[in-house]
Order: structure tokens, then sequence, then C-alpha cells
């Protein structure tokens, strides 16, 4: 009965754990709106930030039907620590330890989009950048430090941390080469991202990314060069 019950705990744990595996080359896959699917990362650095830059690629048709959320970085002390969100009629929403700015923007074409967005503590200067070209910058959260120990969600915005999840706000569509540093990119390396270049990721690594899927999300190839 004890050797029962201690490989059941053993594979609980296994089931609960982060996979960790290259991800080149394919993408997530959400096929449906839902409010229980979605991927958790866990980001390889655990120390808090001074400034961050994340990109990646999204293939979606929702950005003229409603609003979704694209990264959701949430700390126990704030739901929306980071927040990329797209905001159906007005744009990319980023968001930085609650408050947001807003790109503007009239779609997301219904092609495989890079993304790119970058803060840093000093100045405050946030930018966006899609497909290797930049939005005007804007100023967000001068003098703030993003903290850590962080729940990191693909396809779902947390109104909580870990949860809180609204159908309304899914992603439906692909999500790939999910990258972040803790660093600002240069417009040069932004480009080198951009066209599919790598700059060793400090905090998300698509290319030894720590992920758990929960629900109706698949990997499969993905559909850009």
């Amino acid at each position: 009965m004890e050797k029962l019950l201690w490989c059941s705990l053993v594979m609980i744990g296994f089931s609960q754990a982060f996979a960790q595996k290259d991800m080149s080359k394919t993408a997530f896959v959400f096929p449906k709106e839902s409010a229980n699917s979605y991927v958790s990362l866990e980001a390889q650095s655990k120390k808090t930030l001074k400034a961050f830059t994340v990109c990646l690629h999204i293939f979606t048709e929702l950005s003229t039907t409603r609003s979704f959320s694209i990264f959701s970085y949430a700390t126990k002390n704030s739901p929306n620590e980071i927040l990329i969100f797209w905001s159906k009629d007005r744009g990319y929403a980023f968001g930085v330890g609650g408050p947001e700015v807003l790109f503007k923007a009239s779609e997301i074409p219904e092609v495989p989009t890079h993304i790119c967005a970058s803060w840093e503590s000093a100045t405050g200067i946030a930018e966006l950048w899609v497909d290797g070209k930049p939005k005007v910058r804007k100023i967000l959260q001068k003098g703030y430090t993003v903290g850590t120990d962080a729940s990191i969600i693909l396809g779902q915005e947390q109104d909580s941390y870990g949860g809180g999840f609204d159908a309304n706000q899914s992603l439906v569509g692909d999500i790939g080469d999910v990258n972040m540093w803790d660093i600002v990119l240069s417009p040069e390396q932004i480009n080198t991202v951009c066209v599919g270049g790598t700059l060793d990721p400090s905090v998300l690594n698509w290319q030894a990314l720590k992920y758990k899927v929960q629900g109706d999300v698949f990997i499969k190839p993905q559909l850009w060069p």
C-alpha cells in the first residue's frame, strides 16, 4: 500500500512538473475559444527586472473580432506585472506593473506577425516593434522594478496570479518563438531576432523552453519561415 501511494505521488509530481524542450520550428496552437486552455512558462532567471524585451510570433484572425491576450506575466502583487494585449479597435496595450500604454493599430494582419515589446526602468521608455518596424515610443512606470516569482501564461490574461481567465480574452491561433531578455534589445538586435536570429535569451528561451500545457493546446510545426 505504501509503495502504491509513493508511486502515485511520483506520477502526480511528474504531471505537475515543467517539461523542457527545444521548441525550434514549432508553435503552440490554440484552436478554439476557452477559459481553461493555456500554456504556463517557467522563467530561467528568478531575479527582479529593471529592463526587459519580449519577442514572439503570433498568427490569428481574431483582431477585428475581439480583444485577446498575447503575453501575460503576473506576480503575487500584480496580475498585470507585464501584459501585451490586443485591444480591438484600439491597438496593442502594453502594461508594466498595472498601468498601460497604447500603441495604435487598426488590426493584426491575418498572416504570421512578429512582435517585440521592451521597457526600461531608468527612463520609463516603452517600445513596440511589429515585423521589425517600430511604433512611436511611450513612457511607462519610470523607476519601477518588475517583480519575481512570476506566473507566465500564453493564451489567457491573468486577472489573478495564475488564474482569473476569461474565454472572451483568450487567444485563438498560433504563438511561437517566445523569447525574453533582461535588457532592452537595440534596433539592430530586434531586426536580427525578427528574421530568425538568436541572441541567447536570459529569461525565456524558445530553444530550451520550460512549459506546461493545460487543456486543448497543441504543438505543431510553425507556419512561418
